[in-house]
């Protein structure tokens, strides 16, 4: 069975629990995309209750696309009960080097290491402290220019580092892979990134408790579940923009009908789909 057909089915199968430390502006696209992906997501981020939840989750996203105080320590929390319980998170650093408090909370949650780091090649490359950010939550840089940074937050983190763009870029020790697929008009929709971050979590949920899932004999290990969240995606955008036309369905001719056909793509994608749609060049090199 192809890693990607394996992932997919997994996910599916275990359906798991996210909770989510997400931005206001995309609250409802995440949990739309986790439910029509087939994860379960929990909007939980009180301090109060963070620490809790996290130990409970299948896994947990941290986004700071608009933080506040009481988020940040949500957010400090939902790190410590994940870390006591080994439940894998995601720091998807919207924002990082555009703003000075942001980026300094940043650069302090990085340090406890977590499972993976989603973003685009501006904010790979602020988080990494090798420059000053894109244009609020927009890139300014491509992403080859954030490889460099990327390889050296997976060298001192740990773990896997993925830069979103026209290709996506994912990178963990000894391993680098670049995913083509998706469609230009993911950057039309709000929250198609910061719910990349939340699916992304979802796939790093089915190894809650340190168990991997098997690929015909092989364990699937974090980066493949990385590029697998990536893949599904983009498949599901390539879905909706194509799918329909064998079917006599319209294909979608704005964000707005591309929003619903993605979502629909991200239900009715199929393993297979998911391979045939998505083209992965791998390489193996030091970091």
């Amino acid at each position: 069975m192809h890693v990607l057909s394996c992932a997919i089915e997994q996910m599916r199968r275990q359906a798991p629990l996210v909770q989510c430390l997400t931005n206001s502006v995309v609250m409802e696209v995440t949990a739309n995309v986790l439910l029509a992906a087939g994860a379960q997501p929990a909007m939980v981020d009180t301090p109060e209750e963070s620490f809790q939840f996290a130990q409970l989750a299948s896994g947990v996203l941290l986004n700071s696309g608009t933080p506040s105080a009481h988020q940040y320590e949500g957010m400090r929390e939902a790190v410590r009960g994940a870390r006591e319980a080994d439940t894998p998170w995601v720091l998807d650093p919207v924002g990082a080097g555009a703003l000075q408090r942001r980026t300094e909370f940043l650069h302090q949650i990085v340090t406890e290491n977590p499972t993976a780091i989603r973003g685009n090649a501006s904010e790979i490359i602020a988080l990494a402290g090798m420059g000053h950010g894109g244009r609020g939550v927009d890139s300014t840089d491509g992403v080859e220019a954030a490889a460099e940074a990327a390889r050296a937050l997976a060298r001192t983190t740990g773990g896997v580092v993925a830069v979103s763009g026209p290709k996506d870029l994912i990178v963990s020790e000894g391993r680098v892979t670049w995913v083509h697929s998706g469609h230009a008009m993911l950057q039309k929709v709000i929250g198609t990134g910061c719910s990349l971050g939340a699916l992304t979590a979802a796939y790093l949920g089915v190894t809650r408790g340190g168990s991997l899932p098997e690929d015909d004999g092989r364990e699937l290990s974090h980066h493949d579940l990385v590029v697998a969240a990536h893949a599904h995606t983009g498949a599901a955008a390539q879905l909706a923009m194509y799918g329909r036309t064998q079917s006599g369905k319209a294909v979608p001719d704005g964000p707005g009908t591309f929003a619903a056909a993605w979502l629909d793509g991200l239900f009715q994608l199929t393993p297979e789909e998911m391979v045939d749609l998505v083209s992965i060049e791998e390489t193996t090199e030091e970091i």
